[in-house]
């Protein structure tokens, strides 16, 4: 059996994994697509050399990236997600009953063409009739509106390349811009065992322009570092703070889920302060 090491940039170590076939490879204008199968992981979608998600395991981190923030809101109806080509974030949006439209930004088509064809359980949203597909740079998408959307939730790849616009302090501005009142946002901010430093700047860019920011954590098996960080922000509510009732379906994120993920205050203070020595 044929063996596939991937080169994640920001890793201090490397994964290995098995391939009993290759499915699926291209370039696109703006990255290499891969998928491959795996025997425990099942199909694996990779761009750029770097797993971006895991048949077996992708549910862990679509419903800890989408449904803190989409509980927390108390009516979220206007939801913008960029990127997430696969469509996991969008399946997890539409489980909510309140939202009304999703714009859905990826500024690569083919990662959404190759999602269908081969993820069709992770894609299996993408076309209802509440989204709104724009392939472009979610950045200038997010200029374009003015206060009237409920959630803004980033699902990028890692923070390199075209990507880097979304984590800016100018980007966070327009965010703020685009939300309305009750509004909040979430963006992945990479793992805290290998990247603390940037999990911090992170936080402090977003402190710059919103009054409520914190972060919260889940256990990705297949991401480096595996104790990956979720940056949130708020116009006005605590995120940590349920508003609407769980009664939606999933395999991993819940009520209780919800209370814990969030980093103990202490903890927090001593991030920030850098005074968490790893």
């Amino acid at each position: 059996m044929i063996k596939y090491f991937e080169k994640d940039p920001y890793a201090p170590i490397q994964y290995l994994y098995d391939v009993e076939k290759v499915l699926y490879k291209s370039k696109s204008p703006f990255q290499e697509i891969m998928v491959i199968e795996n025997p425990y992981f099942g199909k694996i979608l990779i761009l750029d050399e770097v797993i971006q998600l895991t048949e077996r395991d992708e549910f862990f981190y679509h419903e800890m990236l989408v449904h803190p923030v989409m509980h927390a809101h108390p009516d979220p109806k206007n939801v913008i997600v960029i990127g997430g080509g696969d469509g996991g974030a969008i399946r997890e949006v539409l489980k909510h009953d309140s939202v009304e439209k999703v714009y859905f930004i990826e500024i690569d088509e083919e990662v959404i063409n190759v999602s269908k064809k081969f993820f069709p359980t992770v894609a299996c949203s993408i076309d209802d009739s509440r989204v709104e597909i724009k392939c472009m740079d979610g950045a200038e998408f997010v200029k374009q509106r003015e206060g009237d959307i409920d959630a803004i939730i980033v699902d990028s790849t890692d923070i390199v390349g075209f990507a880097k616009s979304l984590f800016t302090v100018e980007f966070f501005k327009s965010v703020k811009d685009a939300l309305a009142n009750d509004g909040m946002f979430v963006t992945l901010s990479e793992s805290l065992h290998f990247h603390k430093d940037l999990v911090i700047e992170v936080q402090e860019a977003m402190k710059l322009i919103f009054p409520i920011v914190d972060l919260y954590t889940a256990s990705i098996a297949t991401y480096a570092g595996n104790w990956w960080t979720f940056s949130a922000a708020s116009k006005k509510h605590d995120l940590r703070q349920m508003r609407r009732e769980y009664k939606i379906d999933t395999k991993y994120y819940n009520d209780e889920i919800h209370l814990q993920a969030f980093m103990p205050p202490k903890m927090y203070e001593r991030l920030m302060q850098r005074k968490l020595q790893w």
